[in-house]
């Protein structure tokens, strides 16, 4: 327990408990940010029935649930959300998680029927691993707890590696890269009896399709704008603490910011970071950052990282990752996370955005495109079809094309109107949950900093995922959320070509950067490893960035590998212990 609590000390730096019970060991370490004293420190017992609770995240409706179940004739001793959660248990029992607003994993054992009830919020915005040992069943918020609990089974899962070399390195729940590790699926909870035996279940599910009543255009945009406002409040009111905001130069944070000022939030910290330039693209922002943090009068801080400290310090953000993450903003995260964590302990963040609104380049391909809905999908978004798959790993790792069964099954699922309303659901229940939700949650974390991501607020996302596609589709992208924007924030803004954070030390594969990744492939261990072929390998390195060195979304390839490679090394061979 103590091995695994210190690899959680960096998510929970203000407070350390511990309760035993029977079979049970609990431990918890605890960022404070909603009633900062003793009282609501963990793990916390219910007085009246016994059960204790260990729990990482933030219930945003617990005021109206605490008062209800005031109401209810329970009896409160804390001023927090943690045992809100308590009480709602013992009140509900296990449905007590559709009551809930908020992001949320926590583990119940309930001493009197002795059941551990575990539960994961609806879009899996707070992370939730286990792994089932000859010593019984542990559960942690990140896999590096899990291993240095020693006994787990790290071999890699060849299904899981097939989802992640297709898929940007996703793994949808329950799997993991690891065998004997899994994480529970968003949306669910599992039940534990006395006798061991498992019970999982869903308790949401997302539908797709329009309402019953038609709406028009400004019925929808009036609908979505008052749905976000109150996402954005309920993000910066429920705190102790105060709550900034990451302002890139995107459409997306500025319009947080937009609407805070509107719902008359004062003294806003705003955070950006920027790189240096490359001679292809800009490393900042900065440009479109600036302007609304002016308009706004926010206590605006930028970070200006340099290319050197991005190579550097890269390994300490893999340190920091559950899961491999190719996603080169994830050391930017990183790295801006350190320095915002210096001034506050909660921010607001644009994540979900574009995939509840429809942003990226690949739907309207996807939307045009004929056929069957995977072969709509796969070659527009895989990073590799599954004939490269198998010229990509040696042949232990060989496995049927499990990706595009999975996602054809995913997409086939009912209650969706479209084709479109296919893919947005099947993005926003499962590949954000793996990118970006988790990069975001891991990287800020690590320095003690909780992201709220408004967008993913449950209930807007069920109003968006009921607009029509083209009100997101339409003028590339976000359609609605530009509208929303026009007036509150600069038209440069909302009217510039989509952006991605950028990296260029990490984005554009020669000199230093490929030297790096090159040392990592090339390496013995990597080769010992067994996990490529080697003439992938070297025909990657031989022409990085050539055309058939990127993936459909413009990922590289070379990189993929060796993340997944420098994160084996770090987790496994114990570069980070």
């Amino acid at each position: 327990m103590q091995r695994m609590l210190d690899r959680l000390r960096r998510r929970g730096p203000d407070h350390e408990g511990h309760y035993r019970q029977g079979p049970v060991l609990l431990g918890h370490r605890r960022l404070a940010i909603i009633d900062l004293s003793a009282a609501a420190d963990q793990p916390m017992t219910d007085e009246a029935t016994g059960s204790t609770i260990v729990f990482n995240g933030t219930i945003y409706n617990y005021p109206a649930l605490r008062n209800e179940l005031i109401g209810r004739g329970h009896r409160f001793r804390s001023s927090g959300d943690t045992e809100v959660i308590l009480k709602a248990y013992a009140e509900w029992g296990e449905r007590c998680v559709e009551r809930l607003i908020g992001m949320f994993a926590f583990a119940i054992w309930d001493v009197r029927e002795q059941r551990l009830f575990l539960a994961r919020d609806r879009l899996g915005i707070k992370p939730l691993y286990y792994g089932e040992t000859r010593d019984g069943f542990r559960f942690a918020s990140n896999v590096q707890a899990l291993l240095a609990g020693g006994g787990v089974d790290s071999a890699i899962d060849p299904i899981a590696l097939h989802h992640h070399m297709s898929l940007h390195a996703v793994v949808p729940a329950p799997r993991t890269l690891l065998k004997g590790v899994r994480k529970l699926p968003p949306a669910h909870t599992l039940s534990i009896g006395p006798d061991g035996r498992q019970q999982l279940r869903a308790y949401w599910h997302l539908s797709a399709q329009r309402p019953a009543a038609p709406r028009s255009e400004q019925d929808w945009v009036e609908a979505i704008h008052a749905a976000l406002r109150t996402a954005v409040e309920r993000r910066m009111r429920i705190a102790d603490v105060p709550v900034g905001v990451l302002l890139s130069g995107g459409l997306d944070s500025s319009l947080l910011v937009a609407l805070l000022a509107e719902s008359g939030a004062s003294g806003l910290k705003t955070f950006t970071v920027g790189f240096e330039d490359q001679p292809e693209e800009k490393g900042s922002e900065f440009e479109y950052s600036d302007p609304v943090a002016a308009r706004y009068a926010t206590e605006h801080h930028k970070f200006e990282i340099p290319n050197s400290e991005v190579l550097t310090r890269l390994p300490e953000a893999v340190d920091q990752m559950s899961e491999p993450m190719v996603a080169q903003d994830a050391v930017a995260f990183y790295l801006l996370s350190g320095q915002v964590s210096r001034h506050v302990k909660a921010v607001q963040s644009g994540q979900g955005a574009d995939e509840v609104f429809g942003g990226y380049f690949w739907y309207p391909q996807m939307a045009a495109a004929q056929g069957e809905p995977i072969e709509r999908f796969r070659p527009r978004y895989f990073d590799r079809d599954h004939a490269e798959y198998l010229r990509t790993v040696m042949p232990a790792y060989a496995t049927d094309d499990v990706t595009s069964a999975f996602v054809a099954a995913r997409l086939a699922e009912a209650d969706a109107d479209e084709f479109i309303d296919q893919v947005l659901r099947f993005d926003v229940t499962t590949l954000i949950v793996d990118d970006p939700v988790k990069r975001v949650d891991n990287m800020t974390m690590a320095w003690g900093l909780e992201a709220r991501v408004p967008f993913l607020d449950h209930e807007l996302v069920e109003l968006a995922a009921s607009m029509p596609p083209d009100l997101k589709l339409r003028d590339g992208g976000k359609y609605v959320l530009k509208q929303i924007a026009r007036g509150r924030i600069p038209d440069a803004v909302i009217d510039r070509p989509k952006g991605y954070f950028p990296v260029p030390a990490l984005k554009y594969v020669r000199g230093e950067a490929y030297d790096f990744m090159a040392d990592i492939v090339n390496s013995r261990t990597s080769r010992e490893r067994g996990l490529f072929r080697p003439e992938y390998v070297d025909a990657l390195l031989a022409d990085p960035e050539g055309e058939g060195s990127f993936t459909a979304i413009r990922g590289n390839k070379l990189w993929h590998l060796a993340l997944l490679e420098l994160w084996l090394q770090r987790h496994l061979d114990g570069a980070v212990y």
